[in-house]
């Protein structure tokens, strides 16, 4: 099987997860600038095997749009132009930060390092790709 990549968007820096090749673990893999995330994926997509690219989306509790939203739809858009044959797939992350920072804060961390926004962007990313992974495996 191939991977699957979780992206977290922002205008400034995108967290970055993976899951291994049985897509059962989630794994951050970082954060980069969002100006240089189509060469990041390039490269990264030609070493590893990816089935899909997972892109949380943005919205407010009432569906409508955020400020980020805008980013997101460009990405996607630019993204389909670079790689056409990859799928590309939105997934909700209402409330991704608040929670990756609620999990960092249980992790013993200095406050220092709980307050690191890379930190913060990898952790959602892991946590979408781990709750997407979760609940689309097969229930014994």
């Amino acid at each position: 099987m191939a991977r699957i990549i979780s992206l977290d968007i922002g205008k400034k820096r995108t967290g970055i997860a993976v899951s291994d090749p049985l897509q059962i673990i989630a794994t951050a893999l970082g954060t980069v600038d969002t100006g240089e995330l189509i060469g990041y994926l390039k490269k990264y997509i030609a070493e590893e095997p990816v089935e899909k690219v997972l892109v949380g989306y943005p919205l407010n509790f009432d569906n409508s749009p955020t400020d980020a939203t805008p980013v997101v739809d460009k990405f996607i858009i630019k993204f389909g132009n670079v790689f056409p044959q990859m799928p590309v797939e939105k997934i909700d992350e209402r409330m991704s930060s608040k929670m990756a920072s609620r999990e960092i804060s249980g992790m013993g961390l200095k406050k220092k390092d709980r307050e690191k926004k890379e930190l913060i962007d990898a952790v959602a990313a892991t946590m979408m790709l781990q709750e997407y992974l979760q609940n689309s495996s097969p229930k014994p």
